[in-house]
């Protein structure tokens, strides 16, 4: 499985960019969705952004990966899929 994460441009270097994630920061590969001004968001994977995000997407995606570090832990992860939870349709029981 791959994982993306979330980080927002920092510094626009040209074919680079200075991006943040949580307070660590790194150069990230912009070939593949050009240059970004400061404050984009952006998916990055393997030191190579391969998609520009919308503040909500990024947000959703960090939410999930928050889940799954805390389901590893045994914890409640409901806060965390607030759009999931009490919609409607439901799940069926056993999917629950």
């Amino acid at each position: 499985m791959c994982i993306g994460f979330p980080m927002t441009v920092v510094e626009n270097l040209g074919v680079e960019a200075l991006c943040e994630r949580r307070g660590q920061r790194e150069r990230v590969s912009m070939l593949l969705v050009g240059p970004q001004p400061g404050g984009t968001k952006i998916l990055a994977h393997l030191g190579a952004a391969v998609r520009v995000l919308g503040d909500l997407e990024a947000q959703q995606i960090d939410d999930a990966l928050d889940a799954v570090e805390s389901a590893l832990r045994g914890e409640n992860v409901d806060h965390l899929f607030a759009d999931l939870v009490d919609r409607e349709p439901q799940l069926p029981e056993f999917l629950r």
